[in-house]
């Protein structure tokens, strides 16, 4: 009940804007245990080693704070009954982001069609960490075509998957990890040894939901009559989703390359930096228009919307099996 009743609220409400301009995201207490953990003991006169165990311990502390946090909401809410489950469903969806990666995605077709590129920019730079001054219309459309991919994995799939498996405990334990990994995780001089933890974990617990939520795509696009844009988003993805820098992201971000018969990834540049990375789906079109964020969104929908049809199977089957 709390799967699918989490699942319902994310599509409808999402993250009210108002809420959150009051209170402090949940996801935000994360970044701040987080952070003080960072700063805490990830001190530049540590060694490199001492600095890897001490990110590790850190992690998995967090990682049981998360739990524990979990399992006291739940013997919260056990005494209200019907109540007591939809609040832990509201709780829930609150670490759910279909309908807010959906809204920021559509904010950047908006920004393109109604005020060009400069606003177009902006709008994507909510959504991405590379420098948006040095993108083309083109360039900001694959932006966002790509971060609406990857996050469909780590923002929807994954702690839907994480819920269903381990209630919210488990789904409070994958924020945690995720949270930690998109602050300490990469490959600064600072966090290279600190958080390795935190992004070894992240790439484990994201490996079945990346491809799953490829599998997702593929399946909706397969749906296409006479286009073939299911086998060709399974060949992209199966192809060259190893190339990608990350053991996961490439998955997702392929899968919808290759359904939207567009060429996404290659080189990016943060800042000063630019990052050298393989084309996916090369033979796509690399000419993305606004009309393909709309044609992404529409697969990211149906292909989201799986998941809330998996969690009404799952509550029947589980209310048959007690009935019998």
């Amino acid at each position: 009940m709390v799967l699918f009743l989490a699942t319902l609220i994310d599509r409808v409400l999402g993250d009210p804007d108002w809420l959150w301009r009051r209170w402090p995201h949940p996801v935000v207490l994360f970044g701040v245990l987080i952070g003080a953990a960072d700063r805490g003991l990830n001190r530049a006169t540590f060694g490199f080693a001492l600095r890897r165990a001490l990110g590790v311990l850190a992690i998995l502390l967090l990682l049981a704070l998360a739990i524990a946090a979990g399992l006291a909401i739940q013997r919260l809410f056990a005494g209200f009954g019907w109540a007591g489950l939809v609040l832990e469903a509201v709780v829930a969806s609150l670490f759910l982001a279909r309908k807010s990666l959906g809204d920021h995605v559509l904010a950047v077709k908006r920004a393109l069609e109604e005020g060009g590129l400069g606003p177009g920019r902006q709008a994507v730079s909510m959504i991405v960490g590379r420098d948006p001054e040095q993108l083309d219309e083109a360039g900001v459309c694959r932006a966002a075509i790509e971060s609406l991919a990857e996050n469909a994995s780590d923002g929807v799939v994954a702690p839907w998957m994480a819920l269903a498996l381990f209630g919210l405990p488990g789904l409070l334990a994958y924020k945690m990890v995720n949270t930690a990994d998109s602050m300490i995780g990469h490959r600064s001089k600072r966090h290279l040894a600190f958080g390795w933890g935190a992004a070894r974990l992240d790439d484990l617990l994201n490996l079945v939901p990346a491809r799953l939520t490829a599998l997702l795509f593929a399946a909706v696009a397969a749906l296409k009559p006479g286009q073939g844009a299911g086998a060709r988003a399974l060949k992209v993805a199966w192809r060259d989703a190893p190339s990608h820098r990350s053991p996961n992201a490439g998955w997702p971000e392929a899968a919808m390359a290759g359904a939207l018969g567009l060429s996404l990834g290659g080189p990016r540049r943060y800042g000063a930096l630019v990052v050298e990375a393989p084309c996916l789906g090369a033979e796509g079109r690399r000419e993305a228009a606004p009309a393909d964020i709309g044609a992404a969104l529409r697969l990211f929908g149906f292909a989201m919307d799986a998941l809330l049809l998996l969690s009404l199977g799952l509550l029947l089957v589980i209310a048959l099996v007690r009935y019998i």
